[in-house]
């Protein structure tokens, strides 16, 4: 992602001022954040994955979340000055030259960033990486841009070579503010994900109710459960809860079970910490 950003930025902001056009330019700087993002990105999911110490007990994943906030606000300062130049240019538009040499580096960008997108939307999904996953929101988001221009552009040349006195020039300022709101759409959905996490909020509604209908697999030695927390930090999830066992279940058989509740949840999730706190059921248990 870094290295195919790197060149994209390249290439965009060369075409862009051969052809004095805002939406090649607004390209560069779209394919600009994601690379500073792809940065963050290398650099959060290599933070994150270290261990945890005496500073941090519960790991690093949310260097993960941090990181995709501040994506985020580039993201949307980004999208914001590309509509403030594109009013601009529709205001005081004026002619474009080499249409070529930006359609050519936009279908060269849309075909590189469908091939690195993909491939990191597999390796996120992988590994449950927000970090990895935004990134590939990201790029996944130039591919659309990107073939927006493309096709402006084309529409653009094609009305210089059949309907000479047509003036189309609107037409690249005005895909520049369609690339800039899919840019700040991205932005508020990373900001939700990335956020929710740092808030703690709890699991999705689908991973609880698969922890809910393990833990009662194990009825009637389990009699019940109460006070499920759940939270997640990257990748990484928290899992903990009261369980409910017999007055008259010794500690050693309770422990057990407890043992194997967690290494099935464990086995579920790729990361997870598990903590159960064992207690007598005081009468007619059930899970809460």
């Amino acid at each position: 992602s870094v290295a195919s950003n790197s060149l994209l930025v390249v290439f965009k902001l060369i075409a862009g001022m051969m052809m004095g056009s805002v939406s090649v330019i607004s390209e560069a700087i779209h394919s600009g954040v994601d690379l500073f993002a792809a940065c963050i990105a290398l650099f959060s999911v290599r933070a994150s994955g270290q261990p945890s110490d005496k500073e941090h007990p519960y790991g690093h994943g949310k260097i993960e979340n941090i990181s995709g906030s501040v994506e985020a606000l580039l993201i949307f300062l980004a999208g914001g000055w590309i509509i403030y130049e594109a009013v601009q240019k529709l205001m005081h538009p004026h002619e474009m030259e080499s249409l070529g040499w930006g359609f050519g580096v936009m279908l060269f960008s849309t075909l590189m960033n469908i091939s690195v997108s993909a491939m990191l939307f597999r390796v996120g999904k992988a590994t449950d990486s927000v970090a990895l996953l935004a990134d590939a929101w990201h790029l996944r988001t130039d591919v659309y841009t990107s073939a927006g221009v493309m096709t402006g552009l084309g529409v653009i040349q094609a009305g210089q070579w059949f309907w000479p006195s047509a003036n189309l020039l609107w037409l690249d300022p005005l895909i520049a503010i369609g690339v800039a709101v899919l840019i700040l759409r991205a932005a508020y959905h990373l900001t939700v994900e990335a956020g929710r996490d740092l808030l703690d909020a709890k699991l999705p509604d689908a991973e609880e109710a698969w922890i809910c209908g393990q833990v009662m697999r194990f009825a009637p030695n389990v009699r019940g459960f109460h006070r499920l927390r759940t939270r997640k930090a990257g990748s990484m999830r928290f899992v903990d809860f009261h369980l409910y066992v017999d007055k008259g279940m010794t500690v050693e058989e309770s422990h057990r079970i407890s043992h194997i509740i967690a290494d099935e949840i464990r086995g579920h999730f790729d990361r997870v910490s598990v903590t159960i706190h064992i207690e007598p059921c005081p009468g007619d248990c059930h899970g809460g």
